[in-house]
C-alpha cells in the first residue's frame, strides 16, 4: 500500500507512541531528535528499543539524531537488529557521504532528509547515494531558516528540486513536511494541495487530527479515477496514441499516470 501520512511523535513519550500506532496513520516516525531535550536523547532511545523489540502494528521509522552529534552512534547501534523497526530517517543530510556512511554501519532502509540550502543544491547526488536510500524529503523549517525565506511561494523551487531529485534518482515522490499549526487544517487543505500539485505524495503529521484531511488531499478525486478509467478503456479498445471524444490526448504516458490514478484510489476503498 501506497503510503500516504507519516505521523510524528516524540521519542521520550512511550505511552504517546503506544497511542500514535492505532491512529490511523500509514507510518508512525518516532523523533529521537528534535522532538526531545538532549537531557532526555538517552531515555528517549532506550524507551524506543524497548518499544520495537517487536513488530508494531503499523510500520515505524525513527528518526535518529544527525551525524556529527553525540548521540547519533549509540542511535544507530540500539536501534539496527530491532524487529520492530521498518527504517531510520536521517535529518540535515548535506552530502552522499553521509548517507554511505550510515548504510555501512546498519541494514535498516534509509530516508534522508534535506534541511539545508546545500541538501537541497545536493539533492540528487543524494538520492543517488546507496541502494539502502529510499527517499528523500524536505525539513523545511530548517531550510525556511536558513534561506531566510518568509512567504511559503520562496521555498516552491526547493520543493520542486527534490521533487525531481528523487524521481530521477527512481525514488518515490516525497512527501510534504508538516504543517506546524494543528489547529489550522483548512490551511492544511490548502497546502496539501499546492504540494500535490507540485508533485508531492502524501505528508508528514505531527497530530492525529491531521491524517484524514491529508489523505483526502492526496487521494483522486472522483472525477479524476473517471477520467482514468475513460482513459484506461480507451487504451484497451484501441492501441498507440488516440484523442477521447472530449479531445483530450491519450498516449503511453498518460496510460501510466492513469493507472497511477486508479491504484491510489483502490488504496482509499
Amino acid at each position: 500500500m501506497t503510503p500516504l501520512t507519516w505521523l510524528y511523535v516524540p521519542g521520550d513519550r512511550p505511552r504517546v507512541i503506544a497511542k500514535a500506532l492505532s491512529e490511523g496513520a500509514d507510518v508512525v516516525v518516532i523523533d529521537l531528535e528534535d522532538a526531545v531535550a538532549p537531557d532526555r536523547k538517552e531515555y528517549a532511545r532506550d524507551a524506543t528499543a524497548d518499544l520495537l523489540t517487536e513488530p508494531p502494528p503499523v510500520p515505524v521509522h525513527v528518526r535518529v539524531n544527525a551525524l556529527g552529534t553525540p548521540w547519533a552512534s549509540a542511535d544507530l547501534a540500539a536501534l539496527t537488529g530491532l524487529r520492530g523497526v521498518s527504517a531510520l530517517r536521517l535529518p540535515k543530510v548535506t552530502a552522499p557521504a553521509e548517507v554511505r556512511q550510515v548504510a555501512a554501519r546498519t541494514p535498516l532502509p534509509l530516508h534522508a532528509l534535506l534541511e539545508s540550502a546545500l541538501a537541497v543544491e545536493h539533492a540528487y547526488a543524494i538520492a543517488r547515494a546507496h541502494p539502502a536510500l529510499r527517499g528523500i524529503s524536505l525539513g523545511e523549517t530548517d531550510l525556511r531558516a536558513d534561506l531566510g525565506v518568509r512567504a511559503d511561494a520562496g521555498l516552491d523551487w526547493p520543493r520542486s528540486r527534490v521533487v525531481v531529485a528523487a524521481r530521477a534518482a527512481g525514488l518515490p515522490p516525497p512527501p510534504q513536511t508538516v504543517h506546524p499549526d494543528i489547529r489550522d487544517l483548512e490551511g492544511l487543505a490548502a497546502s496539501c494541495a499546492h504540494g500535490r500539485a507540485l508533485g508531492f505524495l502524501g505528508r508528514a503529521a505531527i497530530h492525529p487530527r491531521q491524517l484524514p484531511v491529508i489523505e483526502r488531499a492526496y487521494l483522486p478525486s472522483p472525477a479524476e479515477v473517471e477520467h482514468a478509467e475513460t482513459v484506461l478503456k480507451a487504451a484497451t479498445d484501441q492501441e498507440g496514441a488516440q484523442a477521447l471524444p472530449d479531445g483530450r490526448f491519450v498516449d503511453a504516458a498518460v496510460v501510466a499516470e492513469a493507472r497511477r490514478t486508479l491504484s491510489l484510489a483502490r488504496r482509499g476503498s
